[in-house]
């Protein structure tokens, strides 16, 4: 709003007076009230993670999780999920990031995520957005997802593709915690380089040849 500074100033002259000035100085006190509870409720957070600050800060180097966004979990899932989930699928299951299945006519299809944790699903929804915005494994996840449910037009496909992810940053966050190391991202090309060369080339062939295209192969000069 600074660009419009001018504008609100004679937009106000003559039309703001005692009460006006009132009720703002009121909200500016609600304001500085509610900073003032949060800056409290900060405190009394930072010193309740003082016990947990190793692990929470092996989570902070999970893509998308900060020093925050790991306080929320810990205080979700503890520091020892392993006591309480067998497996990672099962802290993925609890939190709700797991699509529903339904059999119809003997096929079993997907459906709509189960309705989990009310406090971990959105969290994690949320830092997955964060992690796929990074350089790293879990973006290049991301966008082979996306391309798999439909493309980056389809917001539909963009909504599967980053529940999938908060799926992967619970698997993530069990065995970080479970083992107690920090994360070590795969990078980038990890999908790329682990895929078979004679297979993508074959996939490529028969993707061009169905498109009614002739493949010659020749080796690169």
């Amino acid at each position: 709003m600074r660009s419009k500074i001018g504008d609100l100033s004679q937009a106000l002259e003559g039309r703001f007076g005692d009460h006006h000035a009132l009720m703002c100085q009121l909200h500016l006190d609600h304001i500085a009230h509610l900073n003032e509870m949060i800056a409290k409720l900060d405190a009394q957070v930072e010193a309740m993670m003082v016990p947990f600050a190793q692990q929470r800060d092996l989570l902070a180097t999970i893509p998308g999780i900060g020093q925050v966004a790991a306080a929320a979990i810990i205080s979700g899932i503890g520091t020892t999920p392993a006591e309480f989930f067998a497996t990672a699928a099962h802290l993925a299951s609890w939190a709700g990031l797991c699509p529903g299945n339904h059999e119809s006519a003997g096929k079993r299809k997907h459906g709509k995520p189960r309705k989990g944790s009310q406090h971990l699903q959105p969290l994690l929804v949320e830092c997955a957005w964060s992690a796929v915005r990074a350089n790293g494994r879990l973006k290049a996840r991301y966008h082979r997802l996306v391309l798999r449910f439909g493309g980056y037009r389809n917001p539909a496909a963009k909504k599967r593709a980053i529940v999938a992810i908060a799926h992967t940053l619970a698997v993530i966050i069990w065995h970080v915690l479970a083992a107690g190391t920090a994360y070590t991202d795969l990078g980038p090309d990890f999908y790329a380089t682990r895929s078979d060369p004679a297979k993508e080339t074959q996939r490529l062939i028969a993707k061009l040849e169905a498109l009614g295209h002739t493949v010659t192969l020749a080796p690169a000069a």
